[in-house]
């Protein structure tokens, strides 16, 4: 709900700490980034991430001869962290099933978190400066037409991602990327993925010797299959648990709607979290796409 205006709340009905708990694990669960990113604390002012960009480098000397001197280089990651949120409103005559609710807050509220995150991460724009995005990362078609076959697009991932100075270690495919990646052959004809007898969380595969993942989040509307990375570059930063609170008495602005949640015999939920997100370099990433415009 854009431009939600709380004009009236209670002292804060908030819901128990295993609540906000099993929340969060849903949305880490849920969000492709969160699982496959190094996750630190972050603090509410942001923080400064440094970083190794060059390492010493040794020669080889004779006996007796100066021994040479050489230095590292470092730069610098600025990480800021942002609040996204979502307000739903239900009946209290929906509160009688507890279970029902609590299953539907688990499921709504932590996924529009995680899909939220998960966008900006991978399409942009950022919700500001300090939040890196993958929207630049280069493009790499992933198609079977005349002499050029999915198995050499792949190839050209591995090798965009290594001439960015990184080694890709997972990939990511939206439904449509699955089914090509199940077609996939290589030279000799054998399919290139691998299916694991036991998955874990969104993982279906292998692909090349990499873990392959599986996430909605991935989609919109446009050509991308999916994306593919160093992910050992690229960190997400949280504030603090995601935050959960209720009020029967607040008045929500729902666009041209306005809900006096007390006349109306409702209730609403308050999700909100803090997150960062900070990449060492996009060109170690790469968008696939189906070839086509």
């Amino acid at each position: 709900m854009a431009g939600i205006d709380i004009n009236r709340t209670t002292d804060g009905v908030y819901l128990p700490p295993a609540v906000s708990s099993e929340i969060w694990a849903d949305a880490q669960e849920q969000s492709i980034v969160m699982q496959l990113a190094r996750q630190i604390t972050l603090p509410a002012s942001g923080m400064t991430v440094p970083m190794i960009t060059g390492d010493p480098e040794a020669e080889w000397v004779a006996e007796t001869d100066p021994k040479p001197v050489s230095r590292g280089t470092f730069d610098h990651r600025t990480l800021t962290p942002y609040k996204v949120a979502v307000i739903e409103p239900f009946s209290m005559e929906f509160r009688r099933d507890l279970p029902a609710l609590y299953n539907a807050v688990r499921s709504r509220l932590a996924n529009a978190i995680a899909r939220k995150f998960d966008e900006a991460v991978l399409f942009g724009p950022a919700p500001g400066t300090g939040f890196d995005t993958l929207a630049d990362a280069p493009e790499v078609a992933l198609v079977n037409t005349g002499d050029t076959t999915m198995y050499d697009g792949l190839v050209e991932a591995i090798s965009t991602v290594s001439d960015g100075d990184g080694d890709l270690s997972a990939w990511v495919f939206n439904g449509g990327g699955e089914a090509m990646a199940l077609q996939a052959k290589d030279q000799n004809g054998r399919p290139l993925f691998i299916q694991d007898l036991q998955n874990e969380g969104r993982r279906i595969g292998r692909f090349l010797g990499r873990d392959a993942y599986k996430s909605k989040h991935v989609r919109r509307d446009d050509n991308t299959i999916g994306f593919a990375g160093d992910w050992s570059t690229a960190m997400y930063g949280v504030v603090a648990q995601i935050s959960v609170t209720e009020s029967d008495q607040a008045t929500l602005t729902d666009g041209d709607t306005t809900l006096n949640l007390w006349q109306r015999n409702m209730f609403a939920l308050r999700c909100e979290a803090e997150l960062g997100f900070a990449v060492r370099d996009s060109d170690r990433f790469v968008r696939l796409t189906d070839g086509g415009s």
